[in-house]
């Protein structure tokens, strides 16, 4: 049984809290094998049911505090790439929504807790698209989406924009799971510094909000759960991550485009912000994939981090062109002798500065938002013992010191090997 129909022993906690899902891909209607090991699925329904009642409906949901001294800005940008087709749906030409995270002034000098100015706090998900995610993982009796989606963040809407100029990073999400689930990292990020695209691939969750009231579902679950063997299966999540990778090149190229072109605006407001010599690319699962196909195809992408994502689409034997790359995963898949064997594979092709880092206790969604709003409600998973606050602080730590490193230049002692600081952290570097 492949990797992609393998669901693991891991419960996804909070917005998507979804039932089990593998390294790259889930569907709600995945078939379970009997022989895989103690059932994923009934480890997740004791561990909800272990609850005796509905997580308070008055419980404020929050993103953990930032790091960085930035107070953080977000804008929320519709894309189209008219010169591409849907790989999903040929009828349609490829969309993305892109949340652009940046550092921004505090709307008080002594504030600088991700309190900028500009108008509302940035909302985390609708209440539509929480829905839509709790349904198609089977749990939407179990948490309230409306609860979810209030989730307080730190980010300010149309924030005015620190001074000066700074890196970008693309961050691309895990298959079927929302680009909401990176906004911890992504505002963590941005306090530090740095302008931050997060994307929305189209037809690639349960349900993304696109302008005029359009709801997109996951095509792309029908399309690859239709495939009759698990190679085929594997070609086609390969397929995916070099099309996200795409995507990723053609959000830099809208960025980087400051003035009007041929009667179209500027696509950000503040673009003028970015220092385009400075870009790095991230993505959990899949998106941690295309991160390292993106740095394949274009040289202006400097660093990348993959963060717990199977190679489908590999690492080309000829390496990339010695920029560095973080692969930060779970002790069970990504150790050296794990389950993934794309990993030994791929890290021996990375010909530059690389880290191969796991985390005792963690599982496929510790790097995410997950964990850490799941604990705020009481729900732990039994499989990823990591608490979630811990889960989140080790993440922003070293994917931050990993692009402050590198595409900074400074120095960071927390990538030169074990930290007290952080001892669930494993350095392979086999």
């Amino acid at each position: 049984m492949s990797r992609i129909r393998r669901t693991s022993a891991a419960l996804v906690l909070s917005l998507a809290l979804a039932l089990p899902l593998s390294t790259a891909y889930a569907s709600a209607a995945a078939p379970q094998s009997a022989a895989s090991a103690p059932s994923a699925r009934t480890a997740a329904a004791q561990a909800i049911s272990s609850r005796t009642a509905a997580p308070a409906a008055d419980t404020q949901l929050r993103i953990p505090r930032l790091s960085g001294p930035y107070a953080v800005g977000r804008n929320v940008r519709h894309l189209v790439d008219h010169t591409r087709q849907d790989p999903w749906v040929p009828s349609a030409q490829r969309e993305l929504m892109v949340s652009v995270y940046y550092p921004a002034r505090p709307a008080h000098p002594a504030r600088l807790d991700g309190g900028g100015s500009g108008k509302a706090r940035a909302p985390y998900m609708s209440i539509e698209e929480v829905r839509l995610f709790l349904q198609g993982k089977k749990l939407d009796a179990v948490l309230d989406a409306e609860q979810v989606s209030a989730t307080r963040t730190h980010a300010r809407t149309d924030a005015r924009p620190a001074r000066g100029t700074h890196p970008l990073l693309v961050l691309s999400p895990g298959f079927t799971l929302p680009r909401a689930t990176l906004t911890l990292l992504s505002e963590d990020l941005a306090s530090r510094g740095y302008v931050v695209a997060l994307l929305d691939h189209a037809y690639e969750t349960f349900g993304t909000t696109f302008p005029g009231g359009r709801v997109l579902t996951c095509r792309a679950c029908e399309v690859v759960e239709q495939e009759p063997t698990d190679a085929a299966e594997k070609r086609r999540m390969g397929e995916a991550a070099e099309d996200r990778a795409a995507d990723i090149s053609f959000v830099i190229d809208e960025l980087k485009r400051r003035h009007p072109v041929s009667g179209q605006p500027a696509r950000w407001q503040h673009s003028a912000m970015i220092d385009f010599s400075r870009i790095g690319a991230a993505g959990h699962s899949i998106g941690g994939n295309a991160a390292a196909y993106a740095m394949s195809v274009d040289h202006r992408i400097r660093a990348g981090v993959n963060m717990d994502g199977s190679f489908f689409a590999p690492v080309p034997r000829s390496g990339l062109g010695a920029r560095p790359f973080l692969m930060l995963g779970t002790e069970t898949d990504h150790a050296p002798n794990g389950a993934d064997t794309t990993w030994p594979r791929d890290w021996a092709r990375l010909d530059g500065w690389k880290r191969w880092l796991t985390v005792r206790g963690a599982g496929h969604f510790s790097f995410l938002d997950l964990p850490v709003l799941g604990a705020q409600l009481g729900i732990t998973d039994p499989t990823a013992p990591l608490p979630g606050r811990r889960a989140g602080k080790i993440t922003t730590a070293y994917v931050g010191a990993f692009f402050d490193q590198h595409l900074r230049g400074v120095h960071q002692r927390l990538l030169t090997g074990p930290s007290h600081a952080h001892p669930e952290v494993t350095f392979r570097n086999p």
